[in-house]
Formats: C-alpha cells, sequence, structure tokens
C-alpha cells in the first residue's frame, strides 16, 4: 500500500516542479538555486524549492503594529571604520561617516541599461515604503522594528534592469557580499532602508542604507550597503559557512 503513496508525492512534486517557472518573474525560471549540487548548501534546493512552490505569489512576510516594536541588538560588524573586514573599505567608511554620508554613493551596475550612483537623497526622492517586521536572527533571537526605505525593485528598473538578469548581488562596507534572485529582489518588502524606528538608519544597524529581505534569515539583509551589481550569471560569494538560500 505505500507504493501507490509514493509515486502520488513524487508526482506532486514534479508538478510542483513542472509549474514553478508560473510563479517567477521574468528571468527567475530556474526551478532549483544556483547552489544546487554543493553537498555544503544542501537544505538551499529544499527550502527554496518549498517556498517558491507552496507559497501564493510573492506571499507578504507578516507585518506588525507599532506597539509591538522591541528592542533591537546590533550583532556582527557595527562600525565598519573600526571592524571592517577590508583595510580600504573601513577607511572610506570612517570618511563618509565623519561627513555624515553627505558624500555616500550606491553604485548600480552590471546588468542595466542606466548603470548610476544614488546619493541618500536620491534613495529619499523615490517612492518610499515603510513595513514592521520581524527580524529573525541566525543565532536565534528575533526583535521587530520599523523600516522606511526604497523598494529595491523601483532602483532596479529606474536603472533599467536587461531581459537578461537573473541574480542582484550586494557589497558592503564591512567586507561582506551576498545575493539573492530577481523573485526576491522585487518582492515589495524587499527594500533598501534608510530610516528604522522613524529615525535616519543608525550605524550600528547599517548606516547609511542597508537591505530588508524579508522573506529570509536575518544576515541576507546586508548592512553598510556599497554597490549593488546586476548579473546574469551566479556570483558565489564563497566560503562563508551559511547557506545561500534561507527563506523564513
Amino acid at each position: 500500500m505505500e507504493k501507490p503513496q509514493l509515486i502520488t508525492r513524487r508526482r506532486a512534486l514534479i508538478t510542483g516542479l513542472a509549474s514553478l517557472s508560473g510563479l517567477m518573474l521574468p528571468g527567475c525560471s530556474q526551478p532549483l538555486p544556483p547552489t544546487y549540487g554543493n553537498l555544503l548548501r544542501m537544505g538551499d534546493a529544499l527550502t527554496y524549492l518549498s517556498h517558491r512552490t507552496l507559497l501564493p505569489g510573492q506571499s507578504l512576510a507578516k507585518e506588525y503594529d507599532s506597539r509591538d516594536i522591541s528592542s533591537f541588538p546590533a550583532t556582527g560588524t557595527t562600525n565598519p571604520a573600526d571592524r571592517g573586514f577590508v583595510p580600504e573599505l573601513r577607511e572610506v567608511y570612517g570618511r563618509l561617516q565623519k561627513d555624515a554620508f553627505q558624500d555616500w554613493r550606491l553604485s548600480v551596475e552590471g546588468r542595466v541599461a542606466r548603470p548610476g550612483r544614488f546619493a541618500l537623497a536620491d534613495l529619499q526622492r523615490l517612492p518610499a515604503r515603510k513595513q514592521i517586521t520581524r527580524h529573525t536572527c541566525e543565532e536565534g533571537w528575533t526583535a521587530i522594528a520599523e523600516w522606511t526605505g526604497v523598494p529595491l525593485s523601483v532602483v532596479l528598473q529606474k536603472a533599467g534592469i536587461l531581459p537578461s538578469a537573473r541574480f542582484v548581488n550586494f557589497y558592503a562596507y564591512d567586507g561582506f557580499s551576498d545575493s539573492i534572485d530577481l523573485y526576491d529582489a522585487f518582492h515589495p518588502q524587499t527594500i533598501l532602508a534608510y530610516g528604522m524606528n522613524g529615525r535616519s538608519l543608525p550605524v550600528p544597524h547599517g548606516a547609511p542604507v542597508r537591505l530588508r529581505v524579508e522573506t529570509q534569515i536575518g544576515y541576507k539583509s546586508l548592512k553598510y550597503l556599497q554597490r549593488i551589481v546586476v548579473t546574469d550569471e551566479f556570483v558565489d560569494p564563497g566560503d562563508t559557512g551559511w547557506a545561500w538560500y534561507v527563506g523564513i
């Protein structure tokens, strides 16, 4: 009696896999993560496939009321000028911080028709989104905060993302880098945040601008953004010890 059930489940998986492309945005039709086949990232495939197949459309992460805002510890690099992993970037970030980030520019390049550099004021002039969401840290703790920023999709569209684009790569002043696919890049809650709890984003939380990917574990929301590079091929951030896809 077990064999028919096994076949049914297998067919269901195949059907879900085949229909996955229908959920994707143009350029996002791959049914498996780009890390598929990497033994150290075996969890990526299961989580990625489950989310892309089972969640309807681009399901929103839960949003909360202002009364739910909690204390929010700052972990990891708390100031790239002091603890960044790249000496050259430490010096640059230190100078930008002393000038209250007046000279900070976010470079958007790669597979876009109009590469450019965005000042903080440029981002603040674009349509804004405010959301109160839960940050789930890989260390096991959670916190709720209000984030204000511009949807990443708005910036990508302004830069003229090309049809061949598939991944958006982020590079930060503390030396970290990571990437997401276009499905998450165009999620309405994926924003470039410049405000936290009604104030400018503080340095310990990623000033002047950090990424917020509300559908994935906290470390995907890179702080201290320096540049964004759109690519048509996957760029592995290297042996970070973390999974590439960590949906929640």
